[in-house]
């Protein structure tokens, strides 16, 4: 009986140590990089916003200087301006957004790894 006891703790025991327990680091390592996720959605949602109200004080900065042009020549040049600023800004914004993904993208997977 006590050897029956004694095999039974000892498959209790390896089925904790190569089932049970594995199990259990691996859920909680899914619930850290999916906690990154959200986290990391909610950081590039907020720079998202950000740029887009940086472009719409450009716009409306652009539309001011224009309004306020002496002839078509300077209209033309304010609207010049503002496209290649937009474009270089733009340019900047989204190297920044992907940039942010990156970094979303490894923080996610450091706890599958074991990084965390």
């Amino acid at each position: 009986m006590a050897d029956t006891k004694k095999t039974a703790d000892k498959v209790k025991d390896t089925i904790n140590e190569k089932i049970v327990d594995p199990a259990k680091k691996a859920g909680e390592a899914m619930r850290k990089s999916g906690a990154k996720v959200a986290e990391g959605g909610s950081t590039v949602s907020m720079k998202l916003i950000d740029q887009a109200e940086q472009n719409a004080r450009e716009a409306f900065a652009a539309l001011r200087a224009a309004a306020g042009a002496k002839d078509l020549s300077e209209v033309m040049k304010v609207q010049g301006d503002y496209l290649r600023e937009q474009g270089s800004r733009s340019m900047t914004q989204a190297k920044e957004i992907g940039e942010l993904i990156v970094k979303i993208g490894q923080d996610s997977v450091a706890p599958l790894r074991g990084k965390d």
